[in-house]
C-alpha cells in the first residue's frame, strides 16, 4: 500500500508530497532516479535518499513501513546540512546530519511504529507525525539559504530536449556555470538533470497507456531503441517492467 498527500502549504515550494508505504510481500525493490530527496523513516531508521544516478536496490520484508518527505527536484538548498551533491546515490542516517531542529528522531520513529499497529486507520496518525516533521523542517528551512530559483526553469528546459549549450546561453551563462549550478541544486550536471527528467516523462506516459514509440518521440529520445537503452540505465528494468509494478 501506497499513499501520499501534498505538504504544508507553507512547504509547498520546496516540497513535492509526504508519504508512507508498507509492503505486502518480501523481495528486493528497486528505486529509480526522480531527481528528488526524501527524508525517509524506515526499518533502519530515519535517513536521508540522496538524488539518484541509477537504481537503487532496496531489501524488503513483509510489513516494512518507509514513511518520508520529498523534496522537489532542485529544491532542497542547504537543509540538511550538506551540500546535495554531497548525498548523490547514497543513504546517510539522520543523525549524522546533525538531525533537525527540535525534532526527536527517534521519537518520530516510535511514533510512526505505534501508528503501523493500528490497521488502515492508522493513516491520521502517520500524517499527524509527518505534521510535526514538517514543522521542524520548517525552521531549518527559514535557517538556511534556498534553492536556486533558475532550477526549475533548468530542468523544464532540458526536458523540452534543448541542449545544455541552449539552456546555458539562455539563462546567459556559460555552460561551465551552468554545470556548477546544476550541481549546487540538484547534486549532478545538466546531461545527467536530462537524462533523469527525460526518463521520468517517459514512465510517466507509459502509466497512461502511450506505446513506446510514442513515449520515446514525446519524451525526447532520439528513437525507441535510445530510449529503451537510457531507461535500462536508469532504471535497471525495461520500461515495461517498470510501469507494470505496483
Amino acid at each position: 500500500m501506497y499513499r501520499e498527500w501534498a505538504p504544508d502549504p507553507v512547504l509547498a515550494d520546496r516540497l513535492v508530497c509526504v508519504w508512507t508505504r508498507v509492503t505486502a510481500s518480501g523481495g528486493t525493490g528497486l528505486v529509480v532516479p526522480d531527481g528528488c530527496v526524501d527524508l525517509v523513516w524506515g526499518p533502519r531508521g530515519p535517513h536521508v535518499a540522496g538524488p539518484d544516478t541509477g537504481p537503487m536496490p532496496v531489501a524488503m520484508s513483509p510489513g516494512d513501513r518507509y514513511t518520508g518527505i520529498r523534496f522537489r527536484p532542485g529544491a532542497v538548498g542547504e537543509a540538511l546540512g550538506v551540500p546535495v551533491e554531497a548525498l548523490r546515490d547514497l543513504r546517510v542516517p539522520l543523525t549524522d546530519l546533525g538531525g533537525l531542529p527540535g525534532l526527536d528522531a527517534e521519537a518520530v520513529s516510535a511514533a510512526i511504529a505505534a501508528a503501523g499497529t493500528a490497521g488502515d486507520g492508522d493513516v491520521r496518525d502517520v500524517r499527524g507525525v509527518l505534521g510535526a516533521v514538517q514543522e521542524s523542517l520548517a525552521v531549518r528551512l527559514r535557517a538556511t539559504p534556498g534553492p536556486d530559483p533558475a532550477a526549475p526553469v533548468v530542468a523544464e528546459a532540458l526536458r523540452t530536449g534543448r541542449s545544455v549549450g541552449e539552456v546555458a546561453r539562455d539563462l546567459g551563462l556559460s555552460e561551465r556555470q551552468l554545470h556548477r549550478r546544476c550541481v549546487r541544486a540538484f547534486g549532478y550536471g545538466p546531461k545527467t538533470l536530462q537524462r533523469v527528467v527525460r526518463f521520468q516523462r517517459a514512465v510517466r506516459l507509459a502509466r497512461r497507456g502511450a506505446g513506446l514509440a510514442e513515449v520515446a518521440l514525446a519524451s525526447g529520445y532520439a528513437d525507441q531503441s535510445h530510449m529503451s537503452n537510457e531507461v535500462r540505465r536508469l532504471a535497471g528494468v525495461p520500461l515495461r517492467q517498470l510501469v507494470s509494478r505496483p
